[in-house]
């Protein structure tokens, strides 16, 4: 099936004079989650990660995606007809500039940004925005734009008033002496207006663009038919209601003004539109995103109340697990994981789709089961399970590697384990001075790695959002992410991890939250990291002797701390089990 779609693109691209195209797998937001008429990328080649490129031309295709989906691009996309390469050691923009050297490349500009355009452009890479999307015009049964309507996200939730937030922002673009800025992030825009939505899968966002301007005055381009009455009457008198198609003239009257547009993830159809109106264009972050990123006392709060709720239904699952071994298939643990967090107030649905992995299925980073894939939870092997919920005062995120056997697990096992249990520690035991970003703590999840030579191939943690997405920017621990200083407020999850191909995989992922921290001899104000997430680490795969004395007392007063804020809330077996799960280490 896919090689007619190639085959298709590539008779409209030459009919349209182009020597190739970019795919990347975008909406025109930027997003991880798109809704299916975005679904471009995995309708031209198969591949479904939820982020990746593809070049296209006319004898070759190539295929780019990063450490997560090397082994999942391998699996869903045909090699006759696809190159694959890693996408930080083999960047696309070098690849195309090496192999097709002069030739003319579309895009389209409303799925990529400007940032990432100048790549191309800088790598000699001759590139040619086409719109509308040469790609649609082929994609004969492309799904509908989705209409599902915007709901008011209430203040019990928000912590502050839509009214209080824009008038942060306009203070800010005045003090940057900028008249307006674009706001194209979806989270950005429920944030801002403290709006929710269901437009895309699994992230409770109403997709349309706005601009706000210094006066604190917004125009919301959506759809009016996913505006009902209440919520046009929540967003009130401060917010102007356009349609989309009203957007390029909105911009076109902005001539002499200087507005800002995110570089990094704004498309760039604005950056052009605007300059080609007479505006100046101001390159600035999304004004929302460190505002959104450091939560407010109720979002705190809010956070605290999702996570140990949803830790119920986690732990109601580890103890079923430990009976299903044998008997339950990757689908099916999930679909029960599933099932116990449908039982828990006010959740509304997950917050990705569930990694549940056996064996050699744990390797693949990002592995999604499907029934083809499927396979049995077999005893003496290792599972992992990587999964989260949404909930209107919190999102959560959680990952726990866990051994299927009752016999003691293999040596490499318990080492590999207590090597990523000993990266979790050090980072949520850290305490750094503000200032401090991403990049600078993620070698402390590695140390116990690289001591035997050993290391894996994602960043160790990245921003989860207040009832919005669950990878949420701009800070995140990465030796890759950009030097956003972190904050009192933020939520980053803890995720190292291990993998051996074909074998087995590893990772343990909590949330932590940024706090300050109260060190009376400090000359300068350090910060420290609370943890939020409470499930029981698997003791069968923690070999102590590879622990120091302060890491098992870190493990046990966690462990503590999760049977006394998790057990009361649990039925009489799961809160006998948890008792045994949460029990001191030996030592």
């Amino acid at each position: 099936m896919t090689s007619s779609h190639l085959a298709d693109f590539r008779a409209e691209l030459a009919r349209l004079g182009l020597d190739g195209f970019l795919v990347p797998r975008a909406d025109e937001h930027l997003g991880e989650y798109v809704p299916p008429a975005a679904e471009r990328l995995a309708w031209l080649s198969g591949f479904t990660g939820s982020a990746g490129l593809a070049v296209v031309l006319t004898q070759q295709a190539a295929l780019f995606v990063d450490g997560r989906y090397v082994l999942q691009a391998a699996a869903q996309t045909d090699a006759t007809l696809w190159q694959r390469h890693h996408i930080t050691e083999d960047p696309p923009h070098a690849w195309l500039a090496a192999t097709a050297p002069g030739a003319r490349i579309g895009y389209d500009p409303w799925l990529m940004a400007e940032e990432a355009v100048q790549r191309f452009t800088d790598a000699g890479v001759t590139l040619i925005a086409t719109e509308p999307n040469p790609l649609d015009a082929v994609w004969r049964d492309r799904p509908g734009p989705p209409l599902h309507p915007a709901e008011p996200h209430p203040l019990a939730f928000a912590g502050r008033a839509s009214a209080d937030k824009r008038a942060d922002i306009a203070a800010a673009l005045r003090a940057a002496r900028e008249d307006a800025a674009v706001i194209t992030d979806p989270a950005s825009l429920a944030w801002l207006l403290n709006i929710r939505g269901s437009d895309v899968p699994f992230t409770p966002f109403a997709l349309g663009f706005a601009l706000i301007g210094a006066d604190a005055a917004v125009t919301l381009f959506m759809d009016p038919r996913k505006l009902p009455a209440p919520t046009r009457a929540w967003l009130g008198n401060g917010v102007t209601l356009a349609a989309r198609a009203a957007l390029p003239g909105t911009i076109a009257a902005l001539a002499g003004r200087r507005v800002r547009v995110d570089p990094a993830h704004a498309p760039a159809w604005f950056a052009r539109a605007l300059r080609g109106a007479g505006a100046t264009v101001s390159a600035g972050m999304d004004p929302c995103l460190l505002a959104k990123a450091s939560k407010n006392a109720v979002e705190q709060d809010g956070a605290r109340a999702a996570q140990q709720r949803d830790a119920t239904a986690l732990c109601r699952f580890l103890h079923w697990l430990g009976t299903a071994a044998g008997h339950a298939t990757e689908l099916s643990a999930a679909d029960r994981l599933l099932a116990l967090r449908r039982e828990l107030a006010d959740f509304r649905g997950e917050s990705f789709p569930a990694i549940s992995a056996a064996g050699e299925h744990a390797a693949i980073m990002h592995y999604r089961v499907e029934p083809a894939t499927d396979r049995p939870i077999r005893p003496d092997e290792l599972y992992l399970i990587d999964s989260g919920g949404q909930y209107p005062d919190g999102t959560t995120d959680v990952t726990r590697t866990v051994w299927t056997g009752a016999l003691l697990p293999p040596a490499e096992l318990r080492d590999r384990f207590t090597r990523v249990l000993k990266g979790h520690i050090a980072i949520a035991t850290l305490v750094f001075p503000q200032g401090v970003a991403g990049p600078h703590l993620d070698a402390f999840a590695r140390r116990a790695l690289w001591q035997e030579g050993l290391d894996f191939d994602h960043g160790t943690g990245h921003g989860v959002g207040s009832y919005l997405s669950v990878h949420e920017g701009p800070a995140s621990l990465s030796r890759l992410a950009r030097t956003v200083p972190l904050a009192p407020g933020m939520i980053l999850s803890d995720e190292p991890g291990f993998y051996a191909p074909g074998r087995f995989g590893i990772r343990l992922e909590n949330l932590l939250l940024v706090q300050p921290a109260a060190l009376p001899e400090a000359g300068k104000p350090f910060l420290r990291f609370e943890t939020l997430t409470l499930a029981p680490f698997d003791r069968a795969l923690i070999e102590p002797a590879l622990l120091t004395l302060d890491e098992i007392a870190w493990i046990d007063a966690y462990h503590a701390r999760v049977l006394a804020t998790v057990g009361p809330a649990l039925p009489p077996e799961p809160r006998a089990w948890l008792a045994g799960a949460c029990a001191r280490l030996a030592r």
